[in-house]
């Protein structure tokens, strides 16, 4: 089992750049699918991006393009690079990590686009 911690939120100014980074303690961290997700006030959580044990990767049709997920198993360590940020992303993320039954998420971490 794992536990999340996200960190690298932030206020930036629409245009701009920020990188989250979700750090997992315990085993076996290579085995895990890993994604975010994020939601926004009075909405429902959504799925940004996710990355594969194998290192296939994904992500939503509204962050294609501007938003790029990537792991390194070294460091047991996901990270979410948002270029080009605009106020419809400003929301909380969260870290997800799942295998087999098990699904864990981070507490999350505010992003705030403006301004």
């Amino acid at each position: 089992q794992v536990q999340l911690v996200e960190s690298g939120g932030g206020l930036v100014q629409p245009g701009g750049s920020l990188t989250l980074s979700c750090a997992a303690s315990g085993n076996f961290f290579s085995l895990y699918h890993m994604a975010w997700y994020r939601q926004a006030p009075g909405k429902e959580r959504e799925l940004v991006a996710v990355i594969t044990s194998g290192g296939s990767t994904n992500s939503a049709d509204s962050v294609k393009g501007r938003f790029t997920i990537s792991r390194d198993n070294a460091k047991n360590t996901v990270y979410l690079r948002m270029n080009n940020l605009k106020p419809e992303d400003t929301a909380v993320y969260y870290c997800n990590a799942q295998h087999l039954a098990y699904d864990t998420w981070g507490q999350g971490t505010q992003v705030t686009v403006s301004s």
